[in-house]
């Protein structure tokens, strides 16, 4: 089979494709014939060797998948060869770029039948990140007001549109270019981050969902109302402090119940995916340059793993 992989840490260019034996599941595991696999920035930072989860090389990259069940390991009795799957592949969040992969069954769940492949691929991680952000750690409750920092981005897109089918108000921040993107979301009020006074604009919120840290959220951070919470993905600081309010910085955790949790809401036509660029899996090195700034259409990038056309099922 086919994988994309790194033998070394670096740029996009130490990813090969190279040609490896079909995996076997152990207990509690399965494999699937891997019909489409997302690229997210932790991509990135394992191909780099700045990921605090993931193995030394050499390694398959990839976290995000959706396929079709080819085999099942010891132990598990949820899934049969022939059902259609989707989630993340490990903890280590390697694996997924390739034609097979082999994936905890915890960590994955029936595909949604509103999703076709692309469309589930692009889900996992993003969508799971927004719902704990919004729902486990502010547990936000209707009526309250949220603001999003960096909402045209993949997190940000599900966190407003999770937030609105909560009946929470939204507050966004985006450029200007894309506004209408998120107000089509459902955002109330988008403010130009980079052009946009925050002490003139933004209102104060009972929550902050930060997606980009540096001066944006050091700008709004004083919005946040007594008693409020800060909730931040960006590890490369410290989420900001203040007396009154609470700040806090998470992993995502994909699960198969959350998952599933999710799945009813695409199912349900309450929230839509945001499928960006599409490339076959040969090019993901052209797919890692894009996370660096290349220029693509907006949105989740995803790969096409599959190999043969039956395995594409339903895209």
């Amino acid at each position: 089979m086919r994988a994309a992989r790194i033998h070394r840490f670096g740029p996009p260019e130490v990813i090969v494709i190279d040609d490896l034996p079909q995996p076997a599941p152990a207990s509690r595991e399965l494999l699937v014939r891997v019909a489409a696999s997302g690229v997210g920035p932790w991509d990135a930072l394992i191909r780099e060797g700045k990921s605090k989860v993931s193995p030394p090389p050499p390694l398959t990259l990839g976290s995000d998948l959706s396929g079709v069940v080819e085999a099942v390991g010891p132990g598990v009795t949820e899934y049969q060869p022939g059902d259609e799957v989707y989630g993340v592949t490990n903890p280590q969040f390697c694996g997924a770029q390739a034609e097979y992969a082999i994936a905890r069954v915890d960590m994955m769940a029936r595909k949604p039948p509103s999703l076709t492949h692309v469309q589930a691929a692009s889900v996992p991680v993003v969508a799971v990140t927004a719902w704990q952000m919004l729902f486990e750690y502010a547990r936000v409750q209707a009526d309250q007001t949220v603001l999003v920092l960096g909402a045209s981005g993949n997190v940000g897109a599900y966190a407003i549109q999770f937030a609105v089918g909560a009946r929470v108000h939204v507050v966004a921040t985006a450029r200007a270019r894309d506004a209408g993107f998120v107000r089509n979301l459902g955002a109330e009020l988008v403010i130009d981050y980079e052009h946009e006074s925050f002490d003139e604009n933004i209102p104060s919120v009972d929550v902050i969902l930060d997606m980009v840290g540096g001066d944006t959220l050091s700008r709004s951070f004083q919005k946040l109302k007594p008693g409020g919470i800060l909730v931040s993905v960006v590890s490369a600081e410290s989420p900001p402090q203040r007396s009154g309010v609470t700040s806090v910085f998470f992993y995502a955790e994909v699960s198969t119940s959350r998952l599933n949790t999710i799945s009813g809401w695409f199912d349900r036509g309450k929230v839509v995916t945001h499928v960006g660029t599409v490339l076959p899996l040969d090019k993901v090195r052209e797919a890692h340059r894009m996370l660096a700034g290349a220029p693509h259409k907006p949105g989740k990038i995803v790969l096409l793993s599959v190999g043969e056309p039956g395995a594409i099922g339903s895209q």
